[in-house]
C-alpha cells in the first residue's frame, strides 16, 4: 500500500499492435507486409519451429508477393546475450533488411526485436538493456516493421514492448523495454500452436495466467505521482482498459487450460488458449507485471541442471512461464492485503467452482496450486533444483528487477522476497 501521492496521476496510456487472429491468418502475411512496400524480409525462428515447416512456408509466401525472404533458424529457446548477438551479427552481415517476421514463441519474437533494434540503431546490446544491468538507452532512430507470429500460447510478446534475455556472465535475466520494440502487426493463428507439446503448453500457459493476474493486481495508475509526457513508460499500472483484457484472459483459461494440456488436439481449447494469450498480452503490455516475474528472472538465470519436459534437451533451463509460476502463489498471498477484492475476483474467474476458504488470503494461492498440480508443474522452486541456501542470491537477483517491482501493489523489500522465495521451495 502506497501513500496518497501529492499530485496524483490522472492519465494512463494504452498501446497495441494491429492484430489479425484466426485459423489461417498466417497465410495472409505476404499481403499484409506488401502494404509496407518492403522488398527484403528476414524471417526469425528457432530450430524446433523451423522443423514444423511453418517459417519456410511463410518465407515462400512472401516471395510470391515479390519480396526476397530469408530464414534465420538460430534462435535459442530462452535467449541469452550471446544468442542475441549471434542473430544480430547474422542480420548485419546479410542485410540490410526492410522488415522482419518472427515465427515462434517469445524467444523468436524477442530475438527479432533485438535484431530490429540493433540493425537500425547505433551502439551495442548492453547499451539498451534495462538499468541497472545495462545502460538503459532508448532507441534514437525508428525501427523497421516487425510482424510477430506466435506458435506458442503464452508469452504475449507479439503485443509487448519488451525483449527478455539472460545475461550469462551475470547469471541474471533482464530485458530491453521501449515502445518502439512493439511489433506493428501480431498474426495469431491457432493452427500453428497444434504442435506445442504438453509441457510447453503447461509452462507457457502459466505465463498467460500470471500476465493476467499480475497486471490485474498491479499498482493502480492513479497511485503514482503525475508524470510529465516524456516520462511516461509502457507499464503504467492497472487501468480500466488493461483490466478488461486481463479478466477475459483469466476466464478463457478457466475454460481451456487443463483441456489443452491434457489433449493437445482439442482445437477449441487451443483456440481459447491463443485468444487468452493475446488478451493477456494486450493487458500486461500496458499495465505491467510485478513480483512473480521479478522472481522468475533469477530463477531462470541461475538454473543448474533442470531439464523440463517438452523443451530442447541439450541445455538445462527453467522455462520462463514455469519460473514465473513457481513463486506466484506466495507472491499473491503477500499482495492480498493491498487489493483483497481483486485477488478474490481473480480466484473466482479462474475457478468458479472453488469454495471460498475461511482465510480469504488463501483463496487465489489455493486455486493456483491446484491448477499447477493438475497440469504437472513442479511443486515449487525446490522442484527445479533450488534449496534454502540459494534464496539469498535469488532474492538479490529479483531486487534488480526494479522496473517490475515498482508495479507491485505494495512496497517490496529484499526481506519480503526472501520470505516469498523460502515459502516457495515446496508449495505442496
Amino acid at each position: 500500500m502506497f501513500g496518497t501521492p501529492g499530485n496524483p496521476e490522472s492519465v494512463f496510456t494504452y498501446g497495441a499492435p494491429a492484430l489479425k487472429f484466426g485459423s489461417g491468418a498466417s497465410a495472409e502475411i505476404g499481403f499484409d507486409l506488401g502494404q509496407y512496400g518492403v522488398r527484403r524480409v528476414l524471417v526469425v525462428t528457432d530450430p524446433g519451429v523451423a522443423a514444423t515447416g511453418a517459417p519456410r512456408r511463410i518465407a515462400e509466401q512472401l516471395s510470391g508477393f515479390g519480396m526476397e525472404a530469408s530464414v534465420y533458424e538460430g534462435v535459442r529457446v530462452e535467449p541469452t546475450d550471446e544468442s542475441l548477438l549471434a542473430a544480430i551479427e547474422h542480420a548485419r552481415a546479410s542485410g540490410p533488411w526492410d522488415a522482419f517476421v518472427a515465427v515462434g514463441g517469445g524467444s523468436s519474437i524477442d530475438t527479432a526485436k533485438a535484431v530490429n533494434l540493433l540493425t537500425t540503431n547505433p551502439g551495442e546490446l548492453m547499451d539498451y538493456v534495462n538499468a541497472p544491468v545495462g545502460g538503459g538507452l532508448a532507441p534514437s532512430r525508428p525501427l523497421k516493421p516487425l510482424v510477430a507470429v506466435p506458435t506458442t500460447t503464452g508469452t504475449g510478446s507479439e503485443s509487448t514492448t519488451i525483449c527478455v534475455l539472460d545475461v550469462l556472465d551475470l547469471k541474471v535475466k533482464t530485458g530491453i523495454s521501449h515502445a518502439r520494440l512493439r511489433p506493428v502487426l501480431a498474426v495469431v493463428d491457432p493452427d500453428l500452436t497444434m504442435t506445442q507439446p504438453a509441457g510447453v503448453t503447461a509452462a507457457a500457459g502459466m505465463d498467460i495466467l500470471c500476465h493476467a493476474l499480475e497486471s490485474y493486481t498491479a499498482r493502480p495508475y492513479t497511485s503514482y505521482e503525475r508524470k510529465r509526457p516524456e516520462e511516461r513508460v509502457p507499464y503504467c499500472g492497472s487501468n480500466p482498459v488493461a483490466d478488461m483484457w486481463s479478466e477475459r484472459a483469466i476466464a478463457l483459461l478457466a475454460q481451456s487450460f487443463r483441456t489443452a494440456v491434457r489433449d493437445g488436439d482439442d482445437v477449441e481449447a487451443r483456440g481459447r488458449m491463443a485468444l487468452a494469450a493475446t488478451f493477456a498480452g494486450l493487458g500486461f503490455g500496458n499495465a505491467g507485471v510485478h513480483i512473480p516475474h521479478a522472481n522468475a528472472y533469477p530463477i531462470a538465470g541461475r538454473v543448474r541442471d533442470f531439464h523440463p519436459e517438452g523443451y530442447p534437451a541439450g541445455e538445462p533451463m527453467v522455462p520462463h512461464g514455469m519460473a514465473v509460476a513457481l513463486t506466484a502463489p506466495e507472491a499473491f498471498r503477500f499482495t492480498f492485503e493491498a487489493q483483497p477484492e481483486r485477488h478474490l475476483r481473480a480466484a473466482e474467474l479462474l475457478d468458479p467452482s472453488a469454495a471460498r476458504p475461511d482465510d480469504l488470503s488463501e483463496y487465489l494461492p489455493g486455486v493456483l496450486t491446484r491448477l499447477m498440480r493438475d497440469i504437472g508443474l513442479p511443486g515449487g522452486i525446490g522442484g527445479v533444483g533450488y534449496t534454502e541456501a540459494d534464496v539469498p542470491a535469488l532474492a538479490e537477483g529479483a531486487m534488480k528487477q526494479q522496473r517490475l517491482l515498482s508495479t507491485a501493489p505494495r512496497p517490496v523489500t529484499e526481506g519480503d522476497l526472501t520470505k516469498i522465495l523460502t515459502r516457495s521451495i515446496a508449495l505442496w
